[in-house]
Order: C-alpha cells, then sequence, then structure tokens
C-alpha cells in the first residue's frame, strides 16, 4: 500500500452521495500520491451500510456511485471496482484471505455475518442502538448508566460505577454516593444531575462509558463483571444464531475483542465450547487491497 488517508463518515446508507463523494475523494488522494494515480488498475471498498450480496441494494448503489465519481475526479483510471461491506472487507483481511467462514463486529455496535465466497449471506443483530447491538460498547455503555441510577433509587446492587459515571456527567461531589447508605434527598439529587446530563447528549454517546465498566471490573466490582458477562454471552447468542459447524473459522473485528479487548477472553472460552476459533484483525484495509486483487476484469457488480 502507498498510504492511509482519513475524511468524514463514509456510511453508505446515512452519508448523502455528493457528501459520501467528498469522504472519498479526500482520503483517496490521501492514501495515493498523484504520480501514483495512473497506475492503479483495481479499487475495492468496504462500506457501512453497503454489501457486496446486491449490487441493486441501496447502500450498495450509493456506494458506487460516490467511489466511482471519487475516482473520476482524482483521475485515477481503474478498471477493476468492487463494492462490499466493512465487515466483508474484514473477514478477507484474515490470513489466507478466506472466502467463507463467520464474522463478527464488537465496538461501539455488534452484529455477526455468514460469510460465503466473499459475500455476506446471513445477518444477526446489526440492528442498532434502539433495537439491538446486544453486547456492543453501547449496550455495555447504557448498562453501566442504568446500574448508578438502580443503585440511586434503590433497586440496584451497590457498585463503584456510581461514582463513575457520575463523575463523567459532571454530578458535584457533594451529589456523589460516600461510604455509607444514601438518603433519599441524596439520591434524588443524584438523579436529578445524571438524567438530564445524559437525555441532553445523542444515545450512541452511552458507549463513552463502557470503558468505566472495565475499569471498574478490574477493581472486581461485581456489577461491572457482570454486566462485562453478560455482554460476552450476548454477543456468544448472536453467533450461535448463525448455526456455526464445528471448526469454523471465526473472523472478529471491533476494540472490545482485540489484543486488549476486555470480552477477548470470556467469549474466547464461548467460542471454543462451539468448536470455533477467533482469529482478530484490527480493520478491513488488508481485506480490501486483496479483495482489489481478485476482482475480476471489468466492473465486479
Amino acid at each position: 500500500m502507498f498510504g492511509e488517508g482519513a475524511a468524514g463518515p463514509g456510511n453508505a446508507l446515512t452519508v448523502p452521495v455528493p457528501r459520501l463523494t467528498d469522504h472519498l475523494v479526500e482520503a483517496i488522494a490521501q492514501a495515493v500520491p498523484e504520480a501514483a494515480r495512473a497506475r492503479v488498475v483495481a479499487v475495492a471498498g468496504g462500506f457501512a451500510g453497503a454489501t457486496a450480496a446486491s449490487a441493486e441494494e441501496p447502500g450498495h448503489v450509493n456506494a458506487r456511485t460516490a467511489l466511482t465519481a471519487a475516482l473520476r475526479r482524482l483521475r485515477i483510471p481503474a478498471d477493476r471496482v468492487r463494492v462490499c461491506s466493512d465487515i466483508e472487507a474484514a473477514f478477507a483481511s484474515a490470513p489466507g484471505t478466506p472466502a467463507d467462514g463467520l464474522a463478527l463486529v464488537a465496538g461501539t455496535g455488534a452484529v455477526a455475518l455468514r460469510i460465503t465466497d466473499r459475500r455476506s449471506t446471513a445477518t444477526v443483530d446489526g440492528d442498532g442502538w434502539l433495537l439491538g447491538d446486544d453486547g456492543s460498547g453501547f449496550w455495555i455503555g447504557r448498562s453501566a448508566v442504568r446500574a448508578a441510577l438502580r443503585m440511586a433509587d434503590g433497586r440496584g446492587t451497590a457498585t463503584v460505577l456510581a461514582v463513575s459515571v457520575g463523575r463523567a456527567l459532571g454530578v458535584p461531589d457533594e451529589a456523589l454516593p460516600g461510604d455509607s447508605d444514601w438518603s433519599r434527598p441524596h439520591r434524588e439529587a443524584y438523579r436529578m444531575h445524571v438524567l438530564p446530563a445524559v437525555m441532553a447528549e445523542l444515545p450512541i454517546r452511552l458507549a463513552r462509558f463502557a470503558p468505566l465498566v472495565v475499569e471498574a471490573a478490574g477493581e472486581k466490582d461485581v456489577v461491572a463483571e457482570g454486566i462485562l458477562d453478560e455482554a460476552a454471552d450476548q454477543l456468544t447468542h448472536t453467533v450461535r444464531a448463525l448455526n456455526p459447524v464445528h471448526g469454523e473459522r471465526i473472523v472478529a473485528t471491533g476494540g472490545l475483542l482485540g489484543p486488549e479487548g476486555p470480552l477477548t477472553t470470556a467469549l474466547t472460552a464461548r467460542l471454543h465450547a462451539l468448536g470455533l476459533t477467533l482469529d482478530w484483525v484490527p480493520d478491513g484495509c488488508r481485506g480490501a487491497v486483496a479483495l482489489a486483487r481478485l476482482a475480476p476484469d471489468g466492473d465486479d457488480r
């Protein structure tokens, strides 16, 4: 690879095509020096919101339209253009560029796919913060705030998350729980600070509390440990819904499952019980390069 480039959001379903095109132009221009652009013969793009399974699917159409326009603006004469999902590209990043198996993403969101002939053929979850993403960073962060509020109103077990969540949301020290039981006015003061602070942000921002759960679990906080265990269980259920075959390969990506990922050990043990081995990749960059090399002559539609 010549280099890397970064720009704005690249979701083919949520970012308007003109803006997506601008973002691609910016990123590709950084990655490919101008002097090398005329030598590019194949391009593969992995997009959130797109898939290689159907060329008529709206995300695929948007991604191809934006990518083709961006290449044209940069005068990159690629004869072979391949569009796939970011997860399909991540799956292809595994050693040997596998064509078949399972893919799992566990970061801010969570989704599992069955990949057949390098195309997604079955999807489990990935339904977003409102309807799904079970076991994701968002799910963990939301669980942290729920645990803090339940401790405050008397329904939940004592947890250090009440203090850490409160501090992250700017709750005054005098409204944070101490070593003794809270009085009812103390509890109400805490809730009156936490709830408006949470509601003032986009819901997906709850994912930023996931590291607080990891930190609390490291301190042997029972509630935090339980949240991480349940997250690993949720991801296992997601994978199990794909009816995995013993010995089948599963490629994972996302911050929760990397070498330092908080769910790596727990999920690896659960998947091992299903006869699966977890391979982790940092992203889909290597896979996109491999898929570009595999693209047939002419557009890979």
